[in-house]
């Protein structure tokens, strides 16, 4: 859950009301609890490790005050968890998380949107500047570093790679061996991308449950009226993976709940 004002995804509402909002859409649609989960650029306390000028243009906002917002909310009763999506950037990846060392997280996502500054989600991008064969074995190294890193819960939306749909075969496995502890994220977001696919695919799901890999449900909803979009699919998608339970976090710690 990305914050933002009704049917505006890049108006900012890091205010209690919009968390309030969000878990009262989550409420009437069936979702117990939900995290809300900003981009981590988007906060000035984070500004240093950013070069990119989509990321600078949004680093304005105040840390503090996101966080004081979902945390007064569950204070008055909505279900929410504190949460952030942070972007795996190798050469400030450690200064990042000392930055984030000193908030009451619940979990920490981490993705991979940009490798040396070209976007893999975005267009102009890395998709102008190299074969398919190519970015995805580099998205698959990147991803698999910050799955080893030691600062992440859950990768967020973990084959991202195909969202403009340029398919390579690809072998999984080196990454799911590399999840110690950090579960994999099952998104319905990517039904609404050119490739009109959940995150991940069926195979990386499947070798991930074999491995023992744990889960969670998201919709990534950017706009309030996104909340628990298409998550009967996503509840699908894992049960046929073989999944039965769902994977929440309190101050980083996991427990299971059941699925669905």
């Amino acid at each position: 859950m990305h914050p933002r004002k009704p049917s505006s995804p890049e108006e900012t509402d890091h205010t209690k009301a919009a968390v309030e909002r969000y878990a009262e859409i989550a409420r009437e649609r069936g979702v117990d609890e939900l995290g809300m989960t900003e981009h981590v650029y988007y906060f000035r306390e984070t500004r240093e490790v950013w070069n990119l000028r989509y990321q600078l243009d949004r680093c304005r906002h105040s840390l503090d005050a996101y966080c004081d917002a979902v945390l007064e909310a569950r204070r008055d009763g909505a279900p929410v968890k504190l949460g952030l999506e942070v972007d795996w950037v190798p050469a400030h990846a450690e200064r990042l998380a000392e930055l984030l060392d000193d908030y009451p997280w619940d979990y920490l996502l981490g993705s991979v949107h940009w490798i040396d500054g070209l976007a893999i989600d975005g267009r102009p991008g890395w998709w102008e500047q190299a074969p398919p064969e190519e970015i995805w074995e580099r998205y698959a190294s990147e991803l698999q570093a910050a799955a080893t890193s030691g600062f992440f819960d859950v990768l967020a939306h973990p084959d991202l790679v195909k969202i403009f749909g340029h398919r390579v075969a690809w072998d999984w496995s080196p990454l799911v061996s590399s999840l110690n502890g950090v579960a994999l994220e099952v998104s319905s977001a990517g039904l609404h991308k050119p490739v009109g696919e959940l995150y991940p695919d069926a195979s990386l799901l499947a070798l991930a449950r074999e491995a023992g890999v744990a889960i969670t449900l998201a919709s990534d909803a950017h706009v309030p009226e996104n909340v628990g979009r298409d998550l009967d699919r996503a509840v699908e998608h894992a049960r046929g993976a073989g999944y039965d339970t769902v994977t929440v976090f309190d101050r980083r710690r996991r427990r299971q709940e059941p699925l669905g």
